[in-house]
């Protein structure tokens, strides 16, 4: 290799050094980048209903998102967090009940298998086996625990400086997309500028597709679930139907999270709902799966299953619990780089040349 390969090969050997350590502040920049295509969605659609300048557009939408923020406050959250704070109280309780029945199903096996109760399966039941010197009040100070440690999580003042940081990046970038990208393009050779372009505004609409997509999947998801939860009567269903709707937005973890929470309030009434709980939760996964999302996003770039699995694992260990997060996002743009760039401009053209070779 020659003396200016050997540079520029230390200088990208730099570069993906420093962006390793700067890798918590660029994910910041891309949550900020989410959250301005959020926007700028919103603005195209005011603008193409009622044909307004772009700042007035802007404005609108900073408006509709306020009113609607002040909503939530005001009309949502409240009532939420009083369900919320009594989920969270059932969860140990749901947890002592399975282990009672799981305690009593293994006794009737042993009833069946040895002719006893008491049978070899001892070892397992006192692995199940609820201590009876438990204070009375011990479910509830762990539930009061749980509340405390959410409570000191919202309020650190980290996360805060983070999110303002977020949001005043959004807007700026949501006021002038064109200008911060044109900037950016600064950054590539001269000679394939034009063809980032392209690249870049295919992951923007890949993203705008994907935020509106998920907007009406998690409300329909939330809605079926509240429907499911009262026909069972299942209690406290406006806290469920909301966590089943947000944790919605994350593919394969926040669905199975979001069963826990109304299979441990029906479990504490009777253990068959429960299991109802389980089905229904099952099937409106199944809906929005193969009904709600081709219908929602067809026009929308389709992600492989296997890579956006791989990339929550990839992106939470890399980013931690905002990776997960931000994981089918990063898997869109991921998605569009490697369809277009790797695939489309480098592998392509060199197939081409090794055939005329």
């Amino acid at each position: 290799m020659k003396f200016g390969q050997w540079l520029g090969l230390i200088a990208l050997l730099a570069a993906l050094v420093l962006l390793w350590s700067l890798r918590d502040a660029l994910i910041l920049l891309f949550a900020a980048v989410v959250l301005a295509m959020a926007l700028c969605t919103l603005v195209g659609a005011i603008r193409e209903r009622i044909g307004v300048a772009r700042p007035i557009a802007l404005l609108l939408a900073l408006l509709l998102v306020t009113l609607v923020v002040l909503v939530v406050a005001t009309v949502v959250i409240p009532p939420f967090i009083a369900e919320f704070r009594e989920l969270l109280l059932q969860v140990p309780r749901a947890w002592a009940e399975l282990l009672k029945l799981l305690r009593q199903a293994l006794e009737g096996a042993s009833q069946m298998v040895y002719g006893r109760r008491d049978g070899s399966l001892d070892w397992l039941k006192s692995t199940l086996s609820i201590p009876a010197t438990l204070p009375p009040d011990l479910l509830g100070r762990l539930g009061g625990g749980a509340i405390g440690l959410v409570g000191v999580a919202g309020n650190l003042g980290a996360g805060l400086l983070q999110t303002l940081f977020v949001v005043a990046v959004s807007l700026m970038v949501a006021a002038q997309p064109t200008g911060y990208r044109e900037a950016l393009l600064l950054l590539a050779p001269s000679f394939y500028r034009r063809r980032l372009r392209q690249v870049l505004v295919a992951c923007g609409t890949a993203l705008s597709s994907w935020m509106v997509g998920v907007l009406i999947s998690s409300v329909c998801v939330g809605l079926l679930a509240a429907i499911g939860l009262s026909v069972l009567g299942v209690k406290l269903v406006a806290a469920n139907a909301l966590l089943a709707g947000l944790l919605n937005i994350i593919p394969n973890v926040g669905p199975t999270l979001s069963t826990v929470f109304p299979m441990s309030v029906a479990l504490l009434d009777a253990p068959w709902k429960a299991l109802a709980v389980l089905v229904t939760y099952v099937i409106i996964q199944n809906l929005e799966s193969y009904v709600i999302t081709p219908s929602v996003m067809h026009h929308q770039l389709q992600l492989l299953p296997g890579l956006t699995l791989t990339a929550q694992l990839l992106f939470t260990l890399l980013f931690g619990p905002l990776g997960l997060l931000l994981a089918l996002p990063l898997a869109v743009c991921l998605q569009v780089l490697l369809r277009d760039v790797l695939i489309h401009d480098i592998l392509d053209p060199w197939k081409r040349e090794r055939r005329q070779a």
